[in-house]
């Protein structure tokens, strides 16, 4: 099927059609806010991913889909299992709130239980997420557990845990990018026996122990920050990966390693009685579709870092988010929210409202992070801080610089 791009005629009467008198007018509404969860990284794989054998309109629904991409699909599976320390991944889904909303509804399957355990360190937006999957049915029930320290606390989710619990969620690094109590929780949540799911930052499994070491026994992610450009929030990718005990529970297509008749080897799409197009309103997830090609983009970026680039990549996020932590909370009126470990996001309390700091930080070209009263107003003093290994030593000195500026 050929192309044919719009002419400026077309474009010309577009634009007349709803009213903007350019490109740059049609854009200019776009909101300029930022958005907590994606994360800038060094786009080393567009080049391969761009290339025709994978940049295509086709989505293989077929068992006997091209041996080619069912591998790439294959190889992006054990990748995520091997990384988050599974015995089992799927093609992938939609997003992280995505991948963590089919894993409450596999929990639930699971245990035949009705209650999902959620801590307010989890990102709002995924709870929003989880809200919606959930409201028509009216179950799982979602059970709110606050954290006011930034953390959870164990005693709270041990007085909430009753037969009835399906699962405990936990994110680590959470929205506050403090590192939680894996294992306690786990311990918790099996002494009574839920589930527990990990939401983990795939970077920081570089130097984080992996959920499936702690006792988690399903774990998602946002894996946007394996290679996906940021775009204006979208296309990202969802991980899901789990023990070998809940794989037919598992969500989404499954790419599998077999034999042909002549006994060579071959992909397929392997338990496909789980999924919609076979058993309808029985299946295991409504979701077939899969981001197949942010998927084929991680897993270039993991294979092109390897462990120990991987490693080093999570050293240098935890190295430089630890120096500009220390930078800014000396400071006066600056200081850090909450206390306790994490990896390369803080939440940084101001002595105006953050609202101000970043208008003010973006006269000068600095990004300076996301208010968290967006999201909480006791938090309207509070920002939420990010730093990559792209960062420079020059641009953490310019950002300690220009808060000073804002304090006078």
């Amino acid at each position: 099927m050929t192309y044919s791009p719009h002419t400026e005629a077309d474009r010309a009467e577009m634009l007349r059609e709803i009213g903007a008198a350019s490109m740059d007018e049609l854009l200019a509404q776009v909101p300029a806010e930022l958005r907590a969860g994606g994360y800038d990284w060094p786009a080393a794989v567009t080049g391969l991913v761009q290339r025709g054998e994978f940049l295509t309109a086709y989505t293989p629904y077929q068992a006997e889909a091209s041996q080619g991409t069912l591998q790439a699909i294959y190889e992006f599976q054990s990748s995520i299992a091997s990384l988050y320390g599974m015995d089992a991944a799927n093609a992938s889904l939609y997003d992280g709130a995505t991948a963590l909303a089919e894993a409450a509804a596999a929990a639930a399957r699971i245990t035949g239980r009705k209650k999902i355990l959620l801590p307010e360190s989890l990102n709002p937006e995924w709870r929003e997420v989880l809200a919606t999957y959930f409201r028509a049915k009216g179950e799982p029930e979602l059970v709110g557990i606050p954290c006011p320290s930034g953390r959870l606390d164990l005693s709270a989710v041990e007085a909430r845990l009753d037969g009835t619990v399906a699962a405990v969620v936990v994110a680590t690094p959470n929205f506050y990018g403090l590192l939680e109590d894996g294992a306690g929780l786990a311990a918790l949540a099996h002494a009574r026996g839920a589930l527990l799911i990990a939401a983990a930052d795939p970077v920081s499994l570089g130097v984080l122990e992996a959920p499936g070491a702690w006792g988690a026994d399903i774990a998602v992610g946002e894996g946007q920050g394996l290679g996906s450009a940021l775009n204006y929030g979208g296309p990202y990718l969802g991980l899901f990966a789990c023990q070998k005990a809940y794989m037919r529970h598992m969500p989404g297509r499954i790419a599998g390693l077999t034999t042909d008749a002549d006994g060579r080897r071959g992909f397929v799409l392997t338990l496909q009685a789980r999924e919609q197009h076979i058993r309808r309103e029985r299946a295991a997830s409504n979701i077939c579709s899969n981001e197949a090609l942010c998927a084929l983009a991680s897993t270039i970026h993991l294979a092109l870092l390897g462990p120990e680039g991987l490693k080093e990549v999570a050293e240098l996020c935890v190295d430089k988010a630890h120096r500009l932590a220390e930078k800014v909370c000396a400071v006066p009126g600056f200081r850090r929210r909450f206390e306790g470990p994490f990896f390369n996001e803080f939440v940084l309390e101001c002595p105006v409202p953050a609202e101000r700091v970043v208008k003010a930080l973006g006269k000068d070209g600095l990004l300076a992070g996301v208010p968290m009263g967006r999201f909480d107003r006791t938090l309207k003093n509070s920002l939420l801080v990010c730093v990559t290994e792209l960062r420079t030593d020059e641009e953490l000195d310019r950002y300690a610089a220009a808060l000073k500026k804002v304090a006078r």
